[in-house]
């Protein structure tokens, strides 16, 4: 490791400048920030995490695991409002994805990691664990910090060079077949652990304890270039394979590397967006990515005070174009100004919006009956 693997934050979230971090640490290698949070007040309670996984709109997962014969089984949600009385006291993990959506006060923690993108962040899932509770080594694609709330858990990580990542055959979720740590930690209630893309990890928990997992968007390859394809070629059939310039061939039945690079034009020439088509591409799709929550469509707006402080109800983000601003909210968009944008986002409040023009309290209106704020 070039930096430290462990710090002490005495309560400043990374522990450092969040400059420093991102150069040091972010995509690069792990860290444990001790103290990240002082005396950290959990904002929810293992109560409210079961009642959340009662619901048909919170995704929640139930992984448990029997030590006799080394197997995992996982059940999805919603469950029963008397399904965890049953489980046992070990072994069991609870977790409930997009807590952020239904508890302001979990929202709230996303104000600490503002040093990345808004739209880069995915969701806050919480994990309640009895001991002995794990969901198993594996490796996750992307960022995430993982914010202990609750009790201790114990967590392993491996950053050697080339740890192994095959996946065991008989799981219902990818786990590791076979994983070494370079090293352990014991974390507490303020601790985090931040760890980039593919570093095997293995947390236990040691007795209960509610892990609060704070998770970076990253959409992989194949999931964009299978929205831009589709994007690109509906309803456009010219879009097509060319051989104007086709010669005989004594073999019919060969693909040559002529053929080959027509195809690679062919691509090429599809492919050929500017900023701003590309741009808006990706942002109509980041505004659909994982969207687990469905837009709540009003006839009504209400009449938009100074007092007033707007929260995204889905997943929101804006972008300036040569055409000007634009917020994106469930795979449309809306023309705008940017500090309408920037309220919609959560950026900023109405204090504003006594001088707000007819189109911007049109904007605000449309954002409101769209379902897209709160």
């Amino acid at each position: 490791m070039k930096w430290p693997i462990e710090i002490d934050a005495r309560g400043q979230t990374l522990g450092m400048p969040a400059a420093r971090f991102l150069k040091r640490y972010w995509q690069k290698q792990p860290l444990l920030i001790r103290n990240a949070f002082v005396d950290f007040d959990c904002p929810i309670s293992p109560n409210d995490l079961a009642g959340l996984a009662t619901l048909a709109t919170a995704p929640s997962r139930l992984v448990r695991y029997t030590r006799k014969t080394d197997r995992w089984s996982v059940a999805s949600g919603p469950f029963a409002d008397d399904s965890f009385a049953r489980l046992g006291r070990r072994d069991w993990t609870l977790l409930v994805q997009d807590v952020d959506k239904f508890d302001d006060d979990v929202r709230a923690l996303l104000a600490h990691f503002r040093f990345v993108p808004s739209w880069r962040l995915d969701d806050v899932m919480i994990s309640y664990a009895v001991p002995g509770g794990s969901v198993g080594a594996h490796i996750d694609r992307y960022d995430v910090f993982l914010l202990q709330g609750q009790g201790t858990r114990r967590w392993e990580i491996d950053v050697s060079p080339n740890p192994d990542e095959r996946f065991r055959d008989d799981a219902p979720i990818k786990l590791l077949q076979r994983f070494e740590s370079t090293h352990a930690f014991d974390v507490r209630p303020g601790d985090m652990l931040y760890l980039p893309p593919n570093v095997p990890h293995f947390g236990v928990a040691l007795d209960e304890c509610l892990t609060i997992s704070v998770g970076m968007r990253a959409p992989g390859g194949a999931e964009l270039l299978a929205a831009l394809g589709a994007e690109l070629l509906q309803g456009n059939d010219a879009l097509r394979y060319s051989d104007a310039d086709l010669i005989e061939r004594e073999s019919p039945g060969e693909v040559d590397n002529s053929d080959v690079r027509r195809l690679r034009d062919s691509l090429v020439r599809t492919l050929a967006l500017d900023d701003d088509a590309l741009g808006d591409f990706f942002a109509r799709f980041l505004s659909q990515y994982r969207q687990n929550v469905v837009p709540k469509v009003r006839r009504t707006a209400p009449r938009w005070t100074s007092q007033q402080h707007l929260l995204p109800a889905i997943r929101l983000s804006w972008r300036r174009s040569t055409q000007g601003v634009y917020l994106y909210g469930n795979g449309q968009a809306i023309a705008c100004s940017e500090r309408v944008a920037r309220t919609a986002c959560g950026e900023t409040d109405l204090s504003w919006v006594a001088a707000a023009t007819a189109d911007e309290q049109s904007a605000l209106s449309e954002c409101w009956k769209r379902g897209w704020v709160r």
